[in-house]
């Protein structure tokens, strides 16, 4: 499965998402993203929205990204609907565990293999939050300064 963006960044790049936590891809309505814009207090990035509807629970070929000086494999996208028996893949649940330990404005969107998440960082630019990764420590590392950069930035390993 492909998602190709074009858009104002005049970068085209193309994403290949496979199946992780279902064999196929199970799609939702922007609309499904509400409750998590509401209960969180912010807006998500609009490429975010278009992606995460069409491919929740998916894994991105390629995968690496860049972060503090290494390199980290971004896994799966976490789901907005959760699975039965899955339900530590949805971003409400992360969530729950993560906020107390986080300051406010760090939002879970992916996993990486070693069970760290991808996150939005939305404390300092909360019109385009920044991409973190929040380690097993609780360590917040910047990755990139949007979700399109980061999308941007991924490449084969």
């Amino acid at each position: 499965m492909n998602w190709l963006r074009k858009g104002p960044l005049a970068v085209t790049m193309t994403i290949r998402w496979k199946p992780y936590l279902r064999d196929e891809s199970h799609s939702i309505d922007v609309d499904r993203l509400q409750p998590v814009e509401q209960a969180w207090g912010v807006r998500l990035p609009e490429a975010y929205k278009q992606l995460v509807c069409r491919y929740q629970g998916m894994a991105p070929e390629p995968c690496v990204f860049d972060v503090g000086g290494a390199e980290d494999v971004f896994n799966d996208l976490l789901t907005i609907t959760p699975i039965e028996g899955r339900e530590s893949y949805s971003v409400m649940r992360v969530y729950e565990v993560l906020a107390p330990q986080l300051p406010p404005g760090i939002f879970p969107f992916g996993r990486t293999p070693g069970g760290e998440y991808l996150c939005f960082d939305f404390r300092s630019t909360p019109d385009t939050p920044r991409v973190v990764l929040v380690t097993s420590e609780l360590s917040i590392l910047s990755v990139a300064n949007s979700f399109q950069a980061f999308l941007e930035g991924l490449r084969d390993g």
